[in-house]
């Protein structure tokens, strides 16, 4: 088996005297989508946080290909290939989604000596990059405002992974979906496995979780208590390793776990 297009050993985050992360290790391959599950303050997102950057871990390591590397700002992040869409997808709803894609760096041409946008470059763009993730959204001359959950989704989804991303973490792509919204999501993430990322997904609804993984990751206290396929688990077995630590049988217990409660 090839290298995991990432792999954090031994994680550690402490807020004060509280250990949020204590000593998590997990990888990630490419193609591959890795659900990490637990109740609110497990450490999930905590996690994720550090990955992507957002926070700097207090110890343990981050490689990448087997590389390793130091995760010390989102920009940094950024240029290793690791993309973070968080569950407010940070979008404007007065812009339309060729301006939402291109916030914050909009593409210029020089115009009789003046820097101007270059509209038809970034409408192409755009487009094109929505389409190779949703072949089926054509409202990109709308106000975001006025979309739907699972359309927003794509806006956000398209935005990041239109450079080279290699790791993509999806902090509950599903919430507060309606059914036909959540399947546009999983659609989604069936695309994107099949361009080759590795995609983290924090999830709450526990059979969205079991369809759209291929592995899951239980974290409880700041720990992880064990990690299940998809295909051997049941909504049951979920809520045994979140609620109070106990694997099933075919479950891999991590570091520090036994199975058990922690």
């Amino acid at each position: 088996m090839s290298k995991p297009v990432i792999e954090f050993k031994d994680i550690h985050k402490l807020f004060g005297g509280v250990h949020a992360l204590e000593g998590v290790s997990m990888d990630l391959y490419a193609g591959e989508v890795v659900s990490v599950i637990g109740h609110n303050g497990a450490g999930k997102s905590t996690l994720m946080k550090v990955v992507s950057g957002a926070m700097q871990a207090d110890g343990g390591e981050i490689f990448m290909n087997g590389i390793p590397v130091t995760v010390d700002s989102p920009i940094t992040a950024h240029h290793l290939g690791i993309e973070m869409v968080f569950q407010d997808l940070a979008l404007l709803d007065n812009l339309n989604s060729i301006d939402n894609f291109f916030l914050g760096r909009e593409i210029t041409r020089k115009w009789f000596g003046l820097q101007v946008s270059d509209t038809l470059t970034m409408h192409e763009r755009a487009t094109k990059s929505i389409a190779e993730i949703n072949p089926h959204f054509n409202n990109v001359d709308i106000e975001v405002g006025l979309l739907s959950g699972g359309q927003r989704q794509t806006i956000s989804i398209a935005r990041t992974v239109h450079r080279d991303t290699k790791v993509l973490i999806l902090d509950e792509p599903t919430a507060a979906l309606g059914p036909a919204e959540t399947e546009m999501v999983r659609q989604l993430v069936r695309r994107l496995k099949a361009k080759g990322l590795g995609i983290f997904m924090i999830g709450h609804d526990l059979q969205d979780v079991i369809n759209m993984s291929d592995r899951i990751v239980a974290m409880r206290g700041g720990q992880v208590v064990g990690e299940v396929a998809s295909i051997d688990v049941s909504e049951d077995d979920l809520l045994g390793m979140i609620i109070s630590g106990k694997c099933p049988e075919n479950a891999k217990v991590g570091p520090g776990a036994r199975g058990q409660i922690l």
